[in-house]
């Protein structure tokens, strides 16, 4: 009896050393200001700018809207869009994510932000893992593509509308220019 108390509490220590290895290498969402830093000059595209002008960055802001509330009560939802767990799950980068993965420069009201599409930027956000795409992609940068987009963009959501990946993506698409 008492070596499979023993066995059992190693296990669960073993266990618990392995969660806490692959909780450490989680990558921590940073927020679209963080991002306007290094993004906002027109010589490398102004992708900033591109993303705050576009619904993404105001996705948070339209769960005010009287039409939202409407959509949401028509949704048989009873709670104000706002802090409703079935609009913020698209409305809000990050939502679910737990509070130690979002540094304080992380605002959930900024929408639908860069690393919704991008993943949580904490680990490839430096200028010289930047500079190197495969190095930023090991530290935790997506490259966006139609399987990210219809995670939000499909028929779950009450105001869905036929989406056409090569019709909407040249909207909110910010390359860096060549050269």
């Amino acid at each position: 009896m008492r070596s499979s108390v023993l066995i059992l509490c190693s296990i669960i220590v073993a266990a618990a050393c392995f969660v806490n290895k692959a909780y450490a290498e989680e990558h921590k969402y940073i927020g679209a200001s963080k991002c306007k830093m290094c993004h906002s000059s027109d010589a490398k595209g102004n992708q900033y700018k591109v993303w705050a002008e576009s619904k993404h960055a105001k996705a948070y802001e339209t769960l005010a809207t009287e039409e939202a509330k409407k959509a949401a009560e028509k949704a048989g939802l009873k709670t104000d869009p706002q802090k409703s767990p079935e609009c913020l799950k698209c409305h809000v980068t990050a939502f679910g994510a737990k509070d130690d993965l979002k540094e304080a420069s992380f605002n959930a009201a900024d929408g639908v932000q860069c690393e919704s599409c991008h993943g949580a930027g904490s680990d490839y956000k430096g200028l010289s893992v930047m500079k190197d795409k495969q190095q930023a992609i090991a530290e935790g940068l997506v490259i966006p593509n139609k399987e990210i987009c219809v995670k939000c963009h499909n028929p779950e959501s009450p105001n869905f509308k036929e989406f056409d990946y090569d019709k909407f993506y040249p909207k909110i698409a910010h390359p860096r220019p060549k050269g």
